[in-house]
């Protein structure tokens, strides 16, 4: 269970507690308070039983939606996976910038850019590989790096973090030097960015348009006005 849904249940359960105590004070039942709790907990259940906590998430992903400065920061930060992906020749499948667009086309998570291998499938292709570790790990850090040249710093990228810690962990490297290829993944990223920033801002602009892969790879192809 996830720490955000261990914080609903126990704010749930702290406003039952506090409506048993205060509600007879100021002469106000707490059964509506029970009511919602109830009805809360046995949502978090069902949503964390049938559909692996997707509901609750797809819920905290609109809300954030609504916000044109959290939109503008996941447009530019899967920008730089896609575009980082393309110059380093990972194939692109996919890709999406909300958990309802996800949700629409079958795939776990978030959204985001679909590319390469299955992650399944990673550590045996990239066993005994070092250019290719290498450029995943670029093609993993490039939504931060997209988002530090943005805005100076990111908010996203967790997730693209813990999926280069684990696959190289599993191939036997240990934590101290997957931080360190992080930072050096980060390093060449934001320089490779800054060198076709003209392409990387028509590419964001083709996926603000919900242009499909194809369109986007052509974007990419184009070379950029002068």
């Amino acid at each position: 269970m996830t720490n955000p849904t261990l914080n609903a249940i126990s704010l749930l359960v702290f406003a039952l507690t506090l409506a048993s105590l205060v509600g007879p004070l100021v002469n106000v039942s707490p059964v509506p308070v029970a009511t919602v709790v109830g009805i809360g907990l046995a949502g978090f259940a069902l949503d964390q039983l049938s559909f692996q906590g997707r509901l609750r998430t797809l819920l905290a992903d609109c809300l954030a939606w609504l916000s044109p400065a959290h939109r503008e920061r996941v447009l530019h930060h899967e920008a730089g996976h896609f575009l980082v992906a393309v110059l380093l020749d990972i194939p692109v499948q996919s890709y999406s910038l909300n958990t309802w667009e996800t949700w629409k086309q079958g795939l776990p998570g978030q959204g985001g850019v679909v590319f390469g291998w299955p992650e399944a499938e990673l550590p045996a292709k990239l066993d005994g590989s070092p250019q290719w570790i290498d450029r995943y790990c670029q093609v993993w850090m490039a939504g931060i790096a997209a988002e530090q040249m943005i805005y100076g710093d990111a908010q996203g990228g967790e997730s693209d973090v813990y999926t280069l810690r684990r696959c190289w962990c599993g191939l036997g490297g240990s934590l101290a030097e997957a931080m360190t290829k992080e930072r050096w993944a980060i390093l060449q990223v934001t320089n490779l960015l800054h060198h076709h920033r003209p392409t990387y801002d028509a590419l964001v602009q083709a996926m603000a348009d919900r242009q499909n892969v194809e369109a986007c790879y052509t974007t990419i192809q184009t070379p950029p006005a002068s």
